[in-house]
């Protein structure tokens, strides 16, 4: 099979795709290497720069969607890999941002190969629709399946789309032989990791305040990182750092908190099932995205809390820092429900069967 894979050019994603198989950064690929051990041929539109009239054509198409009250995304790496998406078997669109032009442009019939496209926020982008609903629905109809992470944000888009869409839930999964119980000291009392602008710190930060006989350590993007601000004397900040540094942070914890506003698609679930292969007792906002479908129970192998109750995460952060026999059974059972049902073979199976439908 001829596979093209569409993703959002990033820097970590682009240091991933330089490094060798089997290397932890691989893991950003969603499934690229996992794809080839099956005989696929695989492209993606990161092999090379977008072409200067790729992206001037690109910026023209952005305007107009824009100006029509609409979402656009990352036209020119697209509109520059139309050969190599026409040429393939099938289309795995790994985000929005690459997806929606893709969707988009398949109503202009300049691409003709099927999609898979993975919702990531989908729904926050569609309600804010001033027009072209209708044009909207029949593109993200017109795909082989519309996969999300999230078993509410797939109920949402069923609703939104109707009947004739083809949506599948897809729970994330991890590397249970990367991410997997280590011995460590404990270097910090509670470890936070996340890049994702859902992300909450500020509620965690004003528990650290509220506790500095604790040890916290931050772990984000850039761009959250200056956006905190001053922090507690107790609180230290890490940004971007590689994957086999997050895997050491975790195992330095004697707790991961993974604090989140409410919103239909993100629930930390890639550190989250990070944290729980690695048998740490984690506590975790309830958001929609991991209420259901990953199953997960409060008290049994995770702590789940309100989203934005700081109380509700300060208690459960002191039930868990506490209780060191609780605390350690529930991180067995996070590591049992990982390799029980939310690994990455798993992940990637499921992914293969949509791509080969």
């Amino acid at each position: 099979m001829k596979l093209f894979i569409a993703y959002r050019d990033a820097p970590e994603r682009r240091a991933a795709l330089s490094k060798p198989a089997g290397d932890p950064e691989r893991y950003r690929l969603f499934g690229l290497d996992e794809f080839e051990a099956r005989g696929a041929t695989v492209r993606h539109n990161l092999e090379r720069a977008v072409p200067s009239w790729a992206r001037a054509t690109g910026g023209s198409v952005n305007r107009l969607v824009h100006s029509s009250g609409a979402y656009g995304g990352d036209f020119a790496s697209m509109i520059g890999s139309l050969g190599a998406i026409n040429s393939a078997d099938v289309v795995f669109s790994t985000v929005d941002t690459v997806g929606l032009p893709l969707v988009l442009l398949r109503q202009l019939r300049l691409v003709r190969t099927p999609l898979v496209y993975v919702a990531v926020g989908l729904p926050e982008r569609l309600v804010q629709l001033r027009r072209l609903e209708r044009l909207y629905r029949r593109a993200l109809c017109d795909v082989r399946a519309l996969v999300s992470y999230a078993e509410s944000e797939a109920g949402w888009l069923r609703n939104w789309l109707g009947p004739d869409a083809r949506i599948a839930f897809v729970p994330f999964g991890v590397d249970v032989g990367l991410f997997r119980p280590l011995e460590r000291e404990p270097e910090f009392d509670v470890v936070s990791i996340g890049a994702d602008p859902r992300r909450d710190f500020g509620l965690l930060l004003t528990v650290a305040a509220r506790r500095p006989e604790w040890s916290l350590r931050l772990v984000a993007s850039a761009e959250h990182g200056r956006s905190l601000g001053d922090v507690p004397s107790n609180v230290t900040i890490e940004t971007d750092i590689p994957l086999a540094a997050i895997r050491e942070r975790l195992a330095a914890a004697r707790a991961v908190a993974l604090p989140v506003r409410d919103n239909s698609y993100s629930g930390a679930t890639t550190t989250l099932l990070q944290a729980l292969a690695m048998a740490k007792p984690v506590v975790v906002s309830r958001t929609d995205a991991i209420a259901t479908g990953y199953g997960l129970e409060d008290g049994l192998n995770c702590r789940l809390v309100p989203p934005g109750d700081s109380g509700a995460l300060e208690q459960a952060l002191v039930e868990t820092l506490t209780g060191a026999d609780a605390a350690a059974a529930l991180g067995i059972r996070a590591r049992e429900t990982v390799e029980r049902s939310l690994t990455w073979e798993r992940y990637t199976n499921a992914l293969w069967e949509l791509l080969v439908r």
